[in-house]
């Protein structure tokens, strides 16, 4: 008999074909049993035909490496229909383990969150095998991070280019990374100690992700003034090593570059008629969220936090650092492509009582310069500082969001007590937003771009789809509020009728 039958389910079912009705009947991990609807039986029958049952949503752009070592269940995901999540995007991830440790985590902290347990792992086998043992409540994919390859092989000598031995060290431990299960290699051009990388280290880099045929995703040097010179940046690097390219969270930043997204989109489509296979990404919010240290400019990023700390303390360098901020050259000021009124704090370890005040507001509070104030939150901050900022204009987003090479992520961040919506609601918000008010999608779109897409982007042949002989990652949902009744993740209920189940039936895609 079978464990689960969807009877006379309204399906839609990752193709971007119309919605049909059918029961669907799962056994063990798969779907079975695609028949007419009311003519199946199982252990548990739901029959719920008001409700849309699509495949589980993929999330090709997560932050959720150390989140899921914390928190196993990974529930955030789970309660909005996301049973894969791609993780170690925008360069920054957890393997290959550098000799000081303390590097690593210092650098990812603001974006990964803290954890009190041991660091122990070497490699991705050893740090796939250790979230195996404490298990997972969805499927979870990993990229190797660039800023964990240079780490390891420049320690904190990183900021500066990489000899020729150095470069082949990094490209030997990507390669074995690829060949243990990762999935591709991301790099973040805006973060250090990404951003310090040459053109001869990346091309080396992508040469072994190309031997490999894995992807490769960028988080790309500048997406406000400069954005186009930077996507053009990432296009030649992809055409010249042949690889599949991911162009994460596209977007562009600053209310005077609005005017730049149908170039930026133009490029990428040109592109792609020469054959390149290049895709983007992004999340359903015209408001981001990371490091409020990434606020500074390069040649202080280098820094170790404490050198950064005292560096926007010292009267001389302070007021360098805040030229270079309002007038920068070659780089994403985001403080000035933004402004003060659109940067709101969500997480500072040392000042709780800001959270949630944007920098005019703590200007005011303080009778401070807002950049005078932002450096003194940055002076005083010993742990996380995390900002949520207005990037992007609603009429821009709509026009990326229905884009047909747009792909679905979250772009989810775990490191503060309140992260930003897309952590907990970017699936259901998409839906909510964008087919049933908006109308810009239909759902048979939406649910597209939320599963097979992203699936056939990543390769993967046996998820992404409602089809016999298919992974049973299913959703029921409710499509005009929005609302997740029912989650299987690899054959599992995770959650029933609402409610969790406390099952860890989530696998490691390699």
């Amino acid at each position: 008999m079978y464990d689960y039958v969807f009877s006379n389910a309204l399906i839609v079912d990752g193709t971007g074909r119309d919605a049909y009705r059918a029961d669907v009947a799962v056994y063990s991990s798969l779907i079975c049993l695609i028949e007419k609807p009311y003519s199946l039986s199982a252990r548990h029958v739901i029959d719920k035909p008001d409700l849309v049952l699509s495949p589980g949503f993929i999330d090709i752009h997560s932050h959720d490496d150390l989140e899921v070592l914390r928190n196993p269940s990974l529930l955030a995901k789970l309660a909005q229909g996301i049973t894969l999540d791609i993780n170690g995007n925008c360069g920054i991830g957890l393997f290959p383990m550098p000799k000081d440790k303390n590097d690593l985590i210092s650098l990812s902290e603001d974006i990964l969150g803290l954890y009190d347990g041991p660091f122990s792992w070497s490699d991705y086998s050893s740090y796939a095998e250790m979230i195996e043992k404490s298990g997972t409540g969805i499927n979870l994919g990993f990229l190797t991070a660039h800023s964990a390859l240079r780490l390891a092989v420049l320690g904190s000598d990183y900021a500066r280019a990489a000899g020729d031995k150095e470069i082949e060290e990094m490209c030997s431990l990507l390669d074995k990374q690829l060949k243990e299960g990762s999935l591709g290699f991301s790099t973040g051009l805006y973060y250090s100690p990404c951003m310090f990388a040459d053109k001869r280290e990346l091309l080396s880099l992508l040469s072994v992700v190309k031997r490999n045929d894995k992807l490769f995703s960028v988080h790309h040097r500048c997406e406000g003034d400069d954005i186009i010179e930077s996507v053009s940046e990432v296009l030649n690097l992809a055409s010249e090593s042949g690889v599949r390219l991911e162009i994460s969270h596209l977007k562009a930043i600053g209310r005077d570059n609005q005017d730049k997204i149908d170039s930026v989109l133009s490029m990428i489509e040109s592109a792609r008629k020469t054959g390149l296979d290049v895709r983007f990404d992004q999340y359903p919010y015209e408001y981001g969220s990371t490091s409020l240290f990434s606020l500074l400019p390069p040649d202080i990023q280098h820094l170790s936090r404490i050198e950064q700390r005292l560096a926007v303390s010292l009267d001389n360098e302070r007021e360098e650092i805040k030229k270079e901020m309002l007038s920068p050259s070659g780089w994403d000021s985001i403080y000035s492509l933004v402004g003060p009124d659109d940067i709101k704090m969500l997480s500072l370890d040392s000042h709780h009582e800001l959270e949630g005040l944007s920098l005019t507001q703590i200007g005011r509070m303080w009778n401070s310069d807002p950049l005078d104030a932002l450096l003194d939150i940055l002076s005083d901050e010993t742990g996380r500082a995390v900002m949520m900022d207005v990037t992007e204009s609603m009429e821009n987003l709509k026009k990326i969001m229905r884009h047909p090479l747009m792909g679905f992520g979250t772009d989810s961040l775990f490191s503060s007590s309140s992260p930003h919506p897309r952590t907990r609601d970017a699936a259901m918000h998409l839906i909510r937003k964008f087919v049933s008010e908006d109308k810009i999608l239909s759902l048979k779109e939406a649910v597209r771009k939320m599963s097979g897409e992203n699936a056939d982007r990543l390769r993967l042949k046996d998820r992404g789809y409602i089809r016999e002989g298919m992974k049973a990652d299913l959703v029921l949902f409710n499509a005009e509020k929005g609302v997740v009744d029912t989650v299987l993740v690899n054959g599992k209920a995770a959650i029933l009728d609402g409610e969790y189940q406390k099952t860890l039936s989530g696998a490691i895609i390699r």
